[in-house]
């Protein structure tokens, strides 16, 4: 029994076992803005047990209005988010991640690019 994730629009489905195999593609790669949400800083805060302004000073980077999770350069042109663990190979704050996280490869960006969610995501199946 498959257990592929659907979401209509898209072209192709996401295999979530396929994430035992992945090196964290979708948190390594070009720099790039992870947004968060009042409602997320909290929860991240609480999960980290620290305030939420000590969240935003030590973990967020704010951009205009909004709010995005800082970045660790790992070589050149490559970057992770400051919450994958790089040791272990997977998210750190998985049970908070922000809503950005949640819906990846379900992003508009990937209905016109599909070619790229296909190269970064082993996960990936084509309908």
């Amino acid at each position: 029994m498959s257990n592929l994730v659907k979401k209509d629009g898209f072209n192709f489905a996401f295999e979530p076992s396929g994430c035992d195999s992945c090196k964290g593609n979708c948190c390594i790669g070009e720099s790039g803005y992870i947004w968060i949400n009042s409602q997320e800083i909290e929860a991240l805060a609480l999960h980290k047990k620290i305030s939420s302004e000590d969240l935003k000073k030590r973990y967020l980077n704010k951009i205009a209005y909004k709010y995005s999770i800082k970045e660790i350069q790992l070589a050149s042109n490559n970057y992770a988010c400051c919450f994958f663990d790089l040791d272990k190979r997977q998210c750190s704050i998985y049970e908070v991640r922000p809503n950005q996280c949640r819906t990846f490869p379900f992003w508009d960006y990937f209905k016109e690019n599909e070619e790229e969610v296909y190269k970064e995501c082993p996960a990936i199946k084509s309908l």
